[in-house]
């Protein structure tokens, strides 16, 4: 408690009487002299039985825990691993697209470049169906190629989740 004495200097214009030369006791937060209400509820002692079961809830209610908690950082670690599998896969993929991307393009202007060489119509037809042919048969590969590759990234992202899924399967039987 914080003691605070007013006397009459501390006031202008006069003196103070007795009563307020009183110390004042103002309680603080935090003060370490407070004390709470008191009550007169007598003490009553909890049988043994009762304070058994108490302790064996407590005990299950702990294990129940940490049983959930390794659970939730096995699920996290699943996740973690299934993401990262996921961005290897798609970061592939995305490559793959790409190298197409720039393949399909330079085949593009190559048949442009040779369209502006030629001399009838005839071989403009023939340019033009040898070229469609040829666009068909790169199509295919890499259509295939495309396939097997999202194949493997899903396969590679479901990995850590059959494992994990499979793991807690085994351990809680």
């Amino acid at each position: 408690m914080t003691d605070t004495t007013i006397k009459s200097k501390d006031r202008p214009g006069g003196s103070l009487s007795a009563a307020f030369e009183e110390k004042i006791e103002s309680p603080r937060l935090g003060s370490p002299n407070l004390e709470g209400p008191r009550s007169d509820i007598p003490t009553v002692e909890v049988p043994a039985a009762f304070r058994e079961f108490a302790e064996t809830g407590i005990s299950q209610t702990r294990e129940v825990y940490e049983r959930l908690k390794k659970g939730a950082e096995q699920a996290t670690a699943v996740l973690e691993a299934t993401c990262a599998k996921g961005g290897k896969g798609a970061t592939e993929y995305g490559s793959k697209l790409i190298e197409i991307m720039r393949a399909n393009t330079d085949a593009a202007f190559d048949f442009a470049d040779e369209l502006v060489s030629i001399k009838s119509f005839s071989e403009m037809i023939e340019l033009s169906a040898k070229h469609t042919r040829k666009q068909l048969e790169v199509l295919t590969d890499q259509t295939k190629e495309l396939t097997a590759l999202a194949q493997k990234a899903a396969t590679e992202a479901s990995e850590p989740m059959q494992s994990g899924v499979s793991n807690a399967l085994g351990k809680d039987r």
